[in-house]
């Protein structure tokens, strides 16, 4: 995740439809005034402890220890074990000081994790200069003369933080170069003015790519002492990428003496291929075809050269270029890595400008984030989203969770991480000055924390258990964009591709730039257009999966997990396969899990959750008009977090009639049973009813 980005959302995810017509966040405002949270508004917090209302880490108990199935390894477009067994995971980020945290606050985090399903964690920004703890310095008032050393007390701390989440069955992925700030020791040259991870230079700079061997050397060669293994020795270590959200396509080469270095080098290239070039100095800002395929050579050639060198050292796990969407540039230059991965953000939050920012539920646009996903997915590898999110305080947010997980399965991606968990290891009251716990602080960064967000990390256990045990099929029909020959097609980005469109909700779907082996997939070519827009609906081949952008509706149908998301309220009644769900309240998600191996209609244990709008008690925003109406949060609130109460009423079948409804509280209690009856073969219940006695819950089980 850059934090600062010379791009808009738009352009990030190459879709112009993201930011669309202003949707009034909370009911009841608009016209220019603020709005204040509803009052019917009530509290629920989900501890940042480890004390969370539920634990179904005993579901997963036989993944214990992470790398007990040996080291990771690509099989075609998969990830897979050395025993077999396919990877799949669902996961999350740490963020700089996240990294490095006290050992009590690893073994609690660890458990926590565990508990909702959370099976791989992103190490992210461990190299950030701001972050201290940092690899390169434990100490920020101790005088730092270059960034050639990693710090023993940084790392005895990220040892034990890996040991925890090992024995608790999660996995590491490890970022390489992200953050790190040249110091004058470090040899470098404009070192004062290196943006952070020296980007794009390192592509082709010598002196940063010998650093950045030397780096890979010591860490990868350093030996855990908890783990007693070195981490390239080290199983539960799964995945690494070489740079996080870097190319020569969107960070043009201007700094001195590298440009000049860069035209040099392009120079010779164009000679060797019969390139024209005049005599004036050459910009890198805009492209052509010549200098696009320059690009994708130079990057590849950083790529090979870097993995290589890890193999050297005895690193034997995945590895990955860069990731994020761009161009077909940038997807075909990760032909050079294990596996392509990418990043996704819809709503970018930024609530606090004096524009303020469109907002648009997801479910109600077409074009989404999952074509431009689709586009730095390579047919013949592995695919990973790295990043992913609706941060707060995007009213829809609870749109999110569910509907990754479901496209990513259909689609056979190897997993997902949403960005992030946390930037710091704090506890929330001493963040914010205040009691309580919150949904997020008050600074910029902890837009994107998600740990104790009712709206996404309150729909973990189902999404978890969704996309780790399969219970969404993969699409049956595989297919192949085909890229024409010729390097003017490197610049062509998303918006020139209409085949994606919405058909990784339908289809499984990959870009290719050779031929696809036979019976492998079938190829489209890039304009072909497989969902008509009148058609206001897309549903995949399995039938699993449903989404009416014209309705502003989206359902998941297994035998294991029903869903239904959006607006829901709206429908009137959504009809699944054994499920009736009647709500009365406009947006949200309702989610209903098995909790065995059995499908919903036989279980004796079920887990419902059902969750829209939160936010922070107090929490203020206001509508402003320029070209178009926006919205700008003019109060981030404080604790404690406010959830807007689920009405509905829902029918299940079940072979089992003596189920019974629990609300389990925001402190795991089984705080009361719900009225319920059981008619011809369904129970029937109703959840959130207002005015109520009962406590205000997210979360309901049911079980004999």
């Amino acid at each position: 995740m850059q934090i600062y980005r010379r791009r808009t959302a738009a352009w990030y995810l190459g879709l112009a439809t993201v930011f669309a017509t202003f949707t009034v966040a909370w009911r009841g405002g608009g016209g220019g005034q603020s709005q204040n949270v509803p009052s019917a508004y009530t509290p629920f917090t989900l501890s940042w402890e480890e004390s969370v209302p539920l634990d179904l880490s005993f579901l997963y108990s036989k993944e214990k220890p992470a790398g007990k199935h040996g080291f990771l390894t690509v099989k075609g477009d998969r990830l897979v074990f050395q025993d077999g067994t396919e990877g799949r995971f669902w996961g999350t980020c740490f963020n700089s000081g996240a990294c490095f945290p006290p050992h009590a606050y690893s073994e609690m985090v660890a458990r926590r994790l565990a508990k909702f399903g959370v099976n791989i964690v992103r190490f992210h920004q461990m190299d950030a200069e701001w972050a201290t703890p940092n690899l390169f310095s434990s100490n920020r008032a101790k005088p730092q003369h270059d960034t050639r050393r990693l710090d023993p007390e940084s790392l005895e701390r990220l040892d034990y933080l890996i040991h925890c989440l090992k024995r608790e069955g999660v996995y590491v992925y490890l970022d390489l170069n992200t953050y790190r700030q040249f110091l004058p020791g470090d040899g470098v040259d404009a070192v004062a003015e290196l943006p952070s991870a020296g980007r794009p230079y390192f592509y082709f700079d010598r002196r940063m790519i010998e650093l950045q061997k030397e780096f890979n050397g010591n860490l990868w060669t350093h030996v855990n002492p908890y783990t007693h293994l070195a981490y390239k020795d080290d199983p539960a270590i799964a995945l690494s990428e070489l740079n996080n959200e870097c190319d020569l396509f969107s960070f043009p080469p201007t700094l001195e003496p590298y440009r000049t270095r860069l035209e040099a080098l392009y120079r010779a290239w164009a000679t060797k291929h019969g390139v024209p070039l005049g005599q004036e100095p050459i910009s890198f800002a805009r492209p052509d075809p010549p200098m696009a395929l320059f690009f994708l050579e130079v990057m590849k050639d950083y790529t090979r050269e870097m993995i290589a060198h890890l193999r050297r050292l005895g690193v034997r796990i995945p590895v990955n270029g860069t990731n994020m969407t761009v161009n077909l540039g940038v997807t075909a230059a990760q032909v050079a890595a294990d596996f392509s991965d990418s990043h996704a953000y819809w709503n970018f939050p930024l609530w606090e400008s004096e524009r303020g920012t469109t907002i648009r539920p997801m479910v109600g646009a077409r074009e989404n984030v999952f074509p431009g996903l689709s586009l730095m997915r390579l047919v013949d590898r592995p695919f990973f989203v790295s990043e992913w999110d609706h941060a707060w305080p995007d009213p829809w947010r609870a749109e999110s969770p569910l509907a990754y997980a479901a496209v990513a399965a259909l689609q056979g991606w190897s997993g997902l991480a949403i960005h992030t968990y946390r930037y710091s290891t704090w506890k929330p009251e001493e963040r914010i000055g205040g009691g309580g716990s919150t949904i997020n602080g008050v600074t910029y960064r902890n837009h994107f924390d998600s740990f104790n967000d009712p709206a996404k990390f309150g729909l973990f256990y189902q999404a978890a258990l969704l996309f780790r045990r399969g219970d969404v099929r993969p699409a049956l029909r595989r297919i192949a964009v085909r890229i024409p020959a010729g390097d003017d097609w490197l610049l062509k980005s998303l918006g020139d591709i209409p085949a994606l469109s919405v058909l990784p909700e339908k289809h499984r779907v990959g870009i290719t730039f050779s031929a696809v082996p036979a019976n492998a997939a079938e190829e489209i070519a890039p304009g072909d257009s497989q969902v008509p827009a009148e058609a206001g609906e897309v549903r995949s081949d399995t039938g699993e999966l449903y989404r009416s952008w014209a309705r502003r509706l989206g359902t998941i149908d297994t035998p294991r997990t029903k869903v239904a998301y959006g607006f829901v309220g709206e429908a009137g009644s959504v009809t699944l396969d054994g499920l009736v769900i009647q709500a009365k309240t406009d947006f949200a998600t309702i989610a209903l899990s098995s909790l065995t191996d059995a499908p919903i209609s036989e279980s004796p244990s079920l887990l419902l959750t059902a969750v829209g709008r939160s936010d922070n008690t107090e929490a203020r925003y206001e509508e402003v008009r320029h070209d178009e109406a926006r919205t700008r949060q003019t109060s981030f609130g404080r604790p404690p977090t406010l959830i807007e109460p689920i009405e509905a009423r829902v029918a299940l079948q079940t072979t089992r009639p003596n189920l019974k409804v629990w609300v389990i509280s925001d402190k795991g209690e089984a705080v009361t049973r719900l009225g319920a009856r059981y008619e011809k073969g369904s129970l029937v219940f109703e959840i959130g009813r207002q005015p109520s006695p009962n406590p205000s819950t997210i979360y309901y089980l049911i079980r004999e």
